[in-house]
C-alpha cells in the first residue's frame, strides 16, 4: 500500500513539474516575441495549455515568474564565463577576448535582450531580477580594465566607467543599428577604452 502511495505521489510530482516547465517555456517564448510588458497571464495560460489559476498557483507574483523565466533562458544561453576570457594576458589582450565573447553573446541573444531592456525600466520586479546580470557586467568590467597599461590615477575611474558602457547591451544594440559588423564594433570599443586611458593621463 505504501509503495502504491509513493508511486502516486511521485507521479503527481512529475505532473506538477511538467506543468511548471510548460508555463515557464510559454513565458520565455512570449517575452522573446512581445516582451514582458505585453505578456499577460491569459496569454501565458493559453500558450501553456493551462488555466489562468494554474499559472497563479505556480507563480503567485511577478518576481517569481520573471526569476523562473530568467533562469530558464540563462540556462539555455549562459553568458561568457569570466574565468575564460580572464585567463588571457592583462590589458588590451584580455579586453579584446572579453569583448569578442560578449559581442557574440549579444548577437545570439539579441531577440530576448532587446525586449528585456526595452521594458525593464517600467517593471520594478523585472528590474530587481536584472540586478544579477548587472553585477555580472560590473565584474566583467573590472576584469576588462585590470592591468591596462598607462592608466594613471585619474584614468582608472574613466576606464572603468567606459568599460561598463562598452559592455552594456544597449551600446551593442546602437552599434548594430548603425550597421557595424563585429570587427568594427570591436575596433570602436577598444578605441573608447584607449581614449579613456589617454584622457586620464
Amino acid at each position: 500500500m505504501k509503495k502504491k502511495r509513493n508511486y502516486r505521489m511521485g507521479l503527481r510530482g512529475a505532473r506538477v513539474a511538467e506543468t511548471r516547465a510548460k508555463i515557464v517555456e510559454a513565458v520565455v517564448a512570449l517575452h522573446e516575441e512581445v516582451g514582458p510588458r505585453a505578456t499577460t497571464i491569459k496569454a501565458i495560460a493559453e500558450r501553456a495549455g493551462v488555466e489562468r489559476l494554474t499559472v497563479y498557483r505556480h507563480f503567485p507574483d511577478e518576481k517569481t515568474l520573471y526569476e523562473a523565466c530568467s533562469n530558464c533562458w540563462l540556462e539555455a544561453h549562459p553568458p561568457p564565463d569570466p574565468a575564460g576570457p580572464g585567463e588571457e594576458p592583462g590589458g588590451e589582450a584580455r579586453a579584446r577576448a572579453i569583448l569578442e565573447a560578449m559581442n557574440g553573446y549579444y548577437r545570439e541573444g539579441q531577440a530576448m535582450l532587446r525586449q528585456i531592456y526595452r521594458d525593464v525600466g517600467e517593471i520594478p520586479a523585472l528590474a530587481e531580477v536584472m540586478t544579477g546580470f548587472r553585477s555580472y557586467l560590473e565584474n566583467l568590467a573590472g576584469l576588462l580594465v585590470a592591468d591596462w597599461p598607462g592608466t594613471g590615477e585619474d584614468g582608472a575611474w574613466r576606464l572603468e566607467a567606459t568599460a561598463f558602457h562598452v559592455l552594456d547591451f544597449r551600446t551593442w544594440e546602437l552599434m548594430e543599428e548603425a550597421g557595424l559588423d563585429d570587427p568594427r564594433k570591436l575596433s570602436l570599443q577598444l578605441g573608447w577604452l584607449r581614449g579613456a586611458v589617454a584622457a586620464g593621463r
